[in-house]
């Protein structure tokens, strides 16, 4: 009987095996490597969202704009070097992307639970899944197997990323390119449900954008963001002013009443092919929470780097 669970047990490390060289993504991947990696990441989530709630917003999109330059390797954790600019100073991320350091302790702690195993990229993967689930939005089976680029890309950050200024139309496009349908877009872009924005990203849809409610672009917005460029850029506000720091649908009832912060935003209920989604999703948690799990597992897929390819970094900052 031992013997013959011993064989089992070496049939299903070889299946794992075997999955990992094909470059297959699976949600057991580290079941024998790192038994206590999902405990081991969302003890330091957890801890850093119960200092400051907005860290889970962070988390959240360092896992997007990882994924939208490149793939999700874990490229955007790269810091600059005299012989190398990563993608941390594109403009979509300077001064912008945050919680670099909560990764570094989330790396540092899986480290000393399974030295050399988990990629950087992985842990963003689980990081933003706990960051939802932290701050009471839905949970999902994260599809585990990515290794760490080498490289990174300044210029594909700034190109690929899709500015806070975007037109339904360029949304659209931006997410088509990665395999992601109009339908993943909406439900994506409902993870502004928590988070921040800087007044230098919100300033022109609050003074040069019609399809703004009046009294909360004058009373809520205009005192904290002054016209002028240059004066209070990065006085930040939330992206969803209803529950700033519960993950929930109140981002799409925002839109329907023409509070969306951004210009980008609101692009999703102005009159277009995607008002219809959003009128769902603002009467429908149930809906929206399951068409953003189903969007972040297939954003969790593009290009990932597996088997031989790429590296596990020791450090997330830099390259072995």
């Amino acid at each position: 009987m031992a013997s013959l669970t011993r064989t089992f047990a070496t049939l299903a490390l070889f299946c794992l095996l075997l999955g990992s060289t094909n470059g297959q993504l699976s949600t057991d991947y580290y079941s024998y490597s790192c038994p206590n990696l999902f405990t081991t990441v969302k003890d330091v989530v957890a801890s850093a969202i119960a200092k400051e709630a907005r860290m889970g917003a962070s988390l959240l999109r360092l896992f997007f704009h990882d994924c939208f330059v490149n793939g999700c390797d874990g490229s955007i954790l790269l810091d600059d070097t005299p012989t190398f600019t990563g993608e941390k100073t594109a403009k979509p991320n300077n001064n912008s992307v945050r919680g670099f350091e909560v990764v570094d302790q989330i790396k540092s702690a899986v480290e000393k639970a399974c030295p050399g195993v988990v990629s950087c990229a992985d842990i963003l993967a689980i990081a933003a899944r706990d960051s939802v689930v932290i701050l009471k939005g839905p949970t999902w089976d994260v599809k585990l197997g990515r290794r760490d680029s080498k490289t990174a890309s300044l210029q594909n950050a700034n190109n690929d990323i899709p500015p806070p200024t975007s037109s339904l139309s360029n949304l659209t496009s931006k997410y088509a390119t990665k395999g992601l349908s109009a339908k993943d877009m909406v439900a994506l872009s409902g993870a502004h449900t928590i988070g921040q924005a800087r007044c230098t990203n919100f300033r022109d849809h609050l003074y040069n954008d019609t399809n703004i409610e009046a009294s909360f672009a004058r009373l809520s917005l205009q005192p904290i963001c002054p016209k002028l460029t240059g004066s209070g850029d990065n006085i930040l506000a939330p992206l969803d002013t209803h529950t700033p720091t519960t993950f929930d649908n109140y981002y799409f009832k925002n839109l329907v009443s023409k509070r969306g912060l951004l210009h980008s935003d609101q692009e999703l209920f102005n009159g277009g092919s995607t008002d219809s989604q959003v009128k769902s999703y603002s009467s429908s948690s149930t809906a929206f929470f399951a068409d953003f799990v189903s969007a972040m597992i297939k954003m969790g897929d593009i290009s990932p780097l597996t088997g031989s390819n790429g590296e596990i970094r020791k450090n997330c900052r830099k390259i072995n």
